[in-house]
C-alpha cells in the first residue's frame, strides 16, 4: 500500500497541510487563513490556539480529501514561520499571552538600549544575528516583564518557550516533546551557532531561565510519535526546519554558493555557505541552514520584512485591487513606473539596512501618476530590495551569483520575475513544483524514515517551470537602480 509524507506548513497568514507521494508530487492540499491581530501600531500577534486549531483542521481536511489516515503516512515534516514567539504554562498548557509575530516591533526601544550597552558584537559573534526586534529573545523578555506573574512562574520552571514548530510538536504529542531544531533555534538570538547550545551569557543578558527552552535537535530524525486524536495511530515526526531553511533544502541548494529567494509575506534570500559560518560584514545574518546527522551547513541570509504583504496592503489598505492576483495585470498596463519608487518599509527595513523605525514611502508622484504606476512600483520595490541583499551577499561570500532560484506566492508573477532577472543581470529559475518550503520539510522527514534513501534520489525530482533571462539595457538598469538608492535614502531614519 502506497505511503505518503505529510507536510505541516504553518505560515504567517495561513496554516496548510500538503500530502506528498514518493515522486515529490502534491496529492492533496488544505489551507486555512487565521486572524492577524494589531493591538497597537507596530504590534502583530496571533492566537496560539488558533494556530493549532487551524493546523489540526487542515491536516484532517487533507487526509479526508485522499481518504487516508495515520497508517498511510510514513512521517510528518514540519515547517513554520520563524521567530514568532509563544510562551505557555507547562501545567495548564495555556499560552500566557498571544504569539508575538516576527514582524512585531514593540521591543525596538529595548533593542536600542542593548546597542547602547555595547553588546552588539558579542551577540553577533555568538548568534550570527544583528540586534533587532525581529528575533525571539526580546519577545520572550517582554512577556516575562509584562504578563502578571510570568517571571515568577518562569523562575519556578513552570513556563515553556517555543517557536511555532515547538508549539505544534507539543500539541501533536500532547506535551510529550518540548523540542525545536537548529534552524529555528538559530533565529532566537539565544543560541550559539558555533557550540550548537543555548548560550548561558545570552540567557543571562535577557533574564530568561534555561528551563523554558526546548531541547534542540537536528532537522531530520525521528523525534517521536503523535498522540493526537487527528490520527488513528501514532505517526512519526521526522523533520523540522524553519520556513526559509526548508525552502533552501526544497530548492536543493545543497552546494556552497547556491541561492534561493522566497517571495512570501516577506522575502528571504539564503545562500548556502557550506560547513563553516561566514560572519557577515555587510549587515546580513549568519544562520544555520541544515543539520543532518553530525553535519551542519550554514547560510547567509537577507531578510526583507515586507514582500508580498505590500500587495495585500494595496488590496486592503489602498483598495486599488480587489484580489492579490490582479496586480500583475494592472502593473502591465504601463510600460514603467513613470519615475515612481515604492520603498515598502511598512514594518521597518530589514537587511542590509536594519532601520526598525523606517516606514514606507512612495516618491516621484506627479499629476500623471496612476494606480498602475504605483502597483508596478510596488512590485519593483520587492525586486530592488532583493538586489540590495544579493550585492551584500556577493561582497561577504566573494562568490558570483550564477543563478537565483525562486519560490513563494509572488514568484508566480512573471512581470516581477523578469524585472528581477534584468536588475540582477542573471537568470532567475522557478521550479515546476512551487511548494518548495513544504517540500523541504517533506524531504527531511522522508530521509529520516528511509522513504527516500538519499539527496541524489530526490534531486531527480526537481524540474524547471520557467527561466527568466536578463534582457534589459544595462544603462537603463543602472539609472533605475540610482533612483532606487535615492528613494531608500529618503526613507531611512538612520545613516547607512
Amino acid at each position: 500500500m502506497e505511503k505518503y509524507i505529510l507536510a505541516v506548513d504553518q505560515g504567517t497568514s495561513s496554516s496548510r497541510a500538503i500530502i506528498f507521494n514518493k515522486k515529490g508530487e502534491s496529492c492533496a492540499v488544505a489551507q486555512k487563513e487565521f486572524t492577524q491581530y494589531f493591538p497597537k501600531s507596530g504590534w502583530v500577534e496571533h492566537n496560539p490556539h488558533e494556530i493549532w486549531s487551524s493546523e489540526a483542521s487542515v491536516i484532517s481536511e487533507a487526509m479526508a480529501k485522499m481518504g487516508i489516515n495515520g497508517e498511510d503516512i510514513a512521517a510528518i515534516g514540519i515547517t513554520n514561520q520563524r521567530e514568532t514567539t509563544i510562551v505557555w504554562d507547562v501545567e495548564t498548557e495555556e499560552p500566557i499571552y498571544n504569539a508575538i509575530v516576527w514582524q512585531d516591533r514593540r521591543t525596538a526601544e529595548f533593542c536600542d538600549e542593548l546597542k547602547a550597552q555595547g553588546v552588539t558584537e558579542m551577540i553577533h559573534e555568538k548568534t550570527g544575528l544583528i540586534i533587532d526586534a525581529y528575533f525571539s529573545a526580546t519577545k520572550i523578555k517582554w512577556m516575562l516583564d509584562n504578563v502578571s506573574g510570568a517571571r515568577a512562574r518562569a523562575q519556578q520552571g513552570k513556563l515553556r518557550f517555543g517557536t511555532v514548530d515547538s508549539w505544534l510538536v507539543w500539541r501533536l504529542t500532547k506535551g510529550a516533546l518540548h523540542i525545536t531544531d537548529v534552524t529555528n533555534a538559530s533565529r532566537t538570538m539565544l543560541f550559539n551557532i558555533h557550540t550548537l547550545q543555548w548560550d548561558e551569557d545570552l540567557l543571562k543578558l535577557f533574564d530568561i531561565p534555561l528551563s523554558m527552552m526546548p531541547q534542540v535537535k537536528s532537522c531530520s530524525e525521528v523525534y517521536g510519535y503523535t498522540q493526537s486524536a487527528i490520527f488513528n495511530q501514532p505517526v512519526a515526526i521526522g523533520g523540522i526546519a524553519g520556513d526559509q531553511q526548508a525552502a533552501l533544502f526544497g530548492q536543493l541548494c545543497t552546494e556552497p554558493g547556491s541561492v534561493k529567494n522566497t517571495y512570501g509575506t516577506g522575502c528571504f534570500l539564503l545562500m548556502n555557505s557550506g560547513e563553516k559560518p561566514i560572519m557577515s560584514k555587510n549587515n546580513l545574518l549568519t544562520t544555520i541552514a541544515l543539520k543532518r546527522g553530525d553535519q551542519v551547513t550554514y547560510a547567509l541570509e537577507g531578510s526583507i520584512f515586507v514582500g508580498g504583504s505590500v500587495v495585500q496592503w494595496l488590496r486592503d489598505g489602498l483598495g486599488i485591487i480587489k484580489s492579490s492576483s490582479e496586480i500583475e495585470a494592472l502593473a502591465a498596463t504601463v510600460q514603467d513606473t513613470g519615475g515612481v519608487y515604492f520603498v515598502p518599509a511598512l514594518t521597518g527595513m530589514g537587511a542590509p539596512y536594519w532601520d526598525q523605525y523606517a516606514r514606507g514611502s512612495i516618491t516621484g508622484i506627479s499629476r500623471g501618476t496612476t494606480a498602475a504606476h504605483i502597483a508596478r512600483a510596488a512590485l519593483e520595490g520587492i525586486a530592488f530590495q532583493t538586489l540590495d541583499i544579493v550585492q551584500a551577499m556577493q561582497r561577504d561570500a566573494e562568490l558570483p551569483l550564477k543563478e537565483l532560484k525562486v519560490d513563494g506566492g509572488a514568484s508566480r508573477n512573471n512581470l516581477m520575475m523578469q524585472f528581477q532577472a534584468d536588475i540582477l543581470d542573471t537568470k532567475v529559475i522557478r521550479p515546476r513544483n512551487p511548494e518548495t518550503t513544504a517540500l523541504g520539510a517533506t524531504y527531511l522527514a522522508g530521509l529520516a524514515v528511509g522513504f527516500w534513501k538519499s539527496i541524489e534520489e530526490i534531486r531527480d525530482q526537481w524540474q524547471i517551470d520557467s527561466m527568466f533571462m536578463p534582457n534589459e539595457d544595462r544603462q537603463h538598469v543602472e539609472a533605475q537602480v540610482k533612483g532606487w538608492r535615492e528613494a531608500i535614502q529618503r526613507t531611512l531614519t538612520i545613516d547607512n
